[in-house]
């Protein structure tokens, strides 16, 4: 009766293949306690990350090993590439977009050398986070094997 009053459901896309696991699990407190803020994290197989919402780069890490999306509807999504990689000062990674870029869902943003990360980083799991200034009441999360693209979090 009152179907207008509903909150549309917003999806947030893989920006890599991957395995998705529990934001619980991974070995950094910043996210398993969730100070970041909610979301899931992927343990990545390919060397391309994208873009997991339509919206505008809010921020790109001067080290590019992390990056934000912010859609035009009150959502904000991290995608942080590895644990501890600040500290490769930028070796492994390469921007292909700039902030202030409009993107759409799936448009490269990252390009990696997963082998490099892998062999001189902590670990290459890569947490995907809704922000804190998200709208966000709900987020129903995917735990599977997933290609890049495919919806892994439906927010609410």
């Amino acid at each position: 009766m009152f179907g207008f009053l509903k909150r549309k459901v917003r999806v947030v896309k893989s920006p890599v293949d991957g395995q998705i696991v529990a934001l619980e699990s991974v070995e950094d407190e910043v996210f398993s306690q969730k100070m970041a803020g909610d979301g899931v994290a992927i343990i990545p197989v390919s060397n391309i990350f994208t873009a997991p919402i339509d919206g505008v780069v809010s921020k790109i890490f001067s080290t590019n090993h992390a990056f934000s999306i912010k859609s035009s509807k009150d959502l904000e999504v991290m995608v942080h590439i590895g644990l501890d990689t600040v500290s490769l000062e930028g070796k492994g990674f390469e921007r292909l977009v700039n902030e202030g870029a409009a993107v759409k869902a799936g448009d490269e943003i990252i390009r990696v050398d997963l082998q490099y990360i892998r062999e001189h980083a902590k670990d290459i799991v890569t947490p995907i986070i809704i922000s804190d200034d998200s709208d966000v009441k709900d987020i129903e999360k995917t735990y599977t094997i997933v290609k890049s693209q495919d919806v892994i979090m439906e927010v609410n």
